[in-house]
């Protein structure tokens, strides 16, 4: 049983990178959260205004004040001690915004896998002991993972990112902390990697603050690095295969994040293999 597991495995990663290899690869965003590629950033086919050409939105939520950068928010905190989140490398832990008490932890199983699981952890105010909520199954990009992503890897962008902006095709689930932006311009097209449909996928996402302004919706196409170097990376909606940058994860978990994740406590998100 085991060994037409991992057969079963094989053929699913080589079926991904031949069909991405071959030009087939039509979603996802990786440049990423977008599933058609334009000739330069991440297009996430996005509906546009006739007249101005600018996305049509509709916000539901204010948005605060452009935060710090996040290097000026990760000195140590030495005014707290306890347990810390388990099996990240000191060069990740040391990025982490003394500030942040909602840490999501997204673990590929290894530089190559499209296969990772995901956990939030909360930080107690007296301890600062790291406390472990459930562990949830992910996808991230077909080919794995990168510490410098570009534009078409089809690898996950390395790294800590701050988590400030959030939205989707339906309406925000109750209770949603985040600021949101609901708008029908958040449409999959197409089919994924594997050849699965994407109906869905963006119905709820949460922007990864890689190469993009936050404090801005999630459509936004600023690209501060450039765009050769991707962008559009979201949480979203799994749609059962690997994405081409972003991760993406069940429904029901999609809209606890959003009534969980909150600004007062600063939430960022440490994406990478095993060990990052």
């Amino acid at each position: 049983m085991a060994a037409r597991h991992a057969q079963s495995r094989t053929r699913r990663r080589l079926s991904a990178r031949s069909k991405a290899v071959s030009g087939l690869a039509v979603t996802t965003l990786v440049g990423t959260a977008l599933w058609a590629w334009p000739a330069s950033g991440d297009s996430h086919g996005a509906r546009t205004d006739a007249k101005s050409g600018a996305p049509r939105t509709v916000t539901s939520t204010a948005r605060p004040a452009r935060p710090a950068n996040l290097a000026d928010r990760t000195a140590p905190d030495t005014t707290l001690t306890g347990r810390p989140i388990p099996g990240l490398s000191d060069a990740a832990r040391k990025q982490i915004p003394a500030d942040s008490r909602q840490v999501l932890v997204v673990t590929g199983e290894d530089a190559d896998s499209y296969d990772s699981r995901v956990v939030l952890y909360t930080r107690a105010k007296n301890s600062g002991s790291w406390q472990a909520g459930p562990t949830w199954p992910a996808h991230n990009a077909a080919h794995g993972w990168t510490k410098r992503h570009h534009y078409g890897d089809l690898r996950s962008p390395e790294g800590v990112f701050t988590l400030t902006d959030a939205g989707g095709r339906l309406s925000a689930p109750k209770g949603t902390k985040l600021p949101y932006t609901r708008s029908e311009s958040f449409v999959a097209n197409g089919t994924g990697v594997e050849g699965e449909p994407l109906a869905g996928a963006f119905d709820y996402v949460i922007a990864i603050n890689y190469n993009r302004v936050p404090g801005t919706s999630p459509l936004d196409l600023q690209r501060p690095l450039g765009d050769g170097r991707g962008g559009g990376v979201w949480l979203h909606v799994d749609h059962d295969g690997p994405t081409q940058g972003c991760v993406s994860l069940k429904p029901e978990v999609m809209r606890e994040l959003l009534r969980t994740l909150d600004p007062a406590q600063h939430p960022v998100i440490v994406m990478g293999p095993a060990g990052h």
